[in-house]
């Protein structure tokens, strides 16, 4: 079993309910969710003249490989209505492999840790709820030290808990 950190967002419709949608979804034999991050609304990236989001990680521990992984999100995302129109675009839900154990996978269809982790606010703030001293097996940094490399951008806890079935 590897322990996993996933991250969650949604900028259309009920955002708090496509979160919950996917961790459900999500949590299963292969993968159990072990904790969730409290939830930040964000400011978008790249396209601004859109909804802010709502983002939480979700710390859970699974036995299928990185591949196996990512075509079980991507088969989550499209049943709760994900549509890849352009990039950044609004989305009901998005879900992104940040970090996979200490592994460092880079192929064409997936590059762990995630690629633009280290720069986003909106992943390092709830990431750093739950593993703040978890490092980043590129840079050997802390996800305290990535998280304070990333002021200006703006992130707002929320008051929302998003919870798995399986959670008290």
């Amino acid at each position: 079993m590897k322990i996993v950190y996933l991250g969650l967002g949604s900028n259309v419709g009920d955002r708090e309910v496509w979160l919950r949608k996917a961790v459900d979804l999500l949590e299963s034999r292969e993968l159990r969710i072990l904790r969730i991050s409290p939830a930040y609304e964000t400011e978008p990236q790249g396209r601004r003249n859109q909804r802010w989001f709502l983002n939480a990680v979700a710390e859970a521990e699974t036995e299928l490989f990185p591949l196996q992984l990512l075509r079980r999100i991507g088969k989550i995302e499209k049943e709760l209505g994900r549509k890849r129109l352009a990039e950044n675009a609004p989305r009901t839900i998005d879900i992104d492999i940040l970090f996979y154990g200490n592994a460092v996978v880079s192929t064409a269809a997936l590059e762990i840790p995630h690629p633009r982790l280290r720069e986003r606010r909106f992943v390092l703030a709830p990431l750093a709820d739950l593993a703040p001293e978890l490092r980043d097996p590129v840079t050997r940094r802390t996800i305290r030290e990535l998280l304070a490399a990333t002021a200006g951008q703006n992130v707002r806890r929320a008051d929302v808990i998003i919870a798995a079935r399986n959670l008290p």
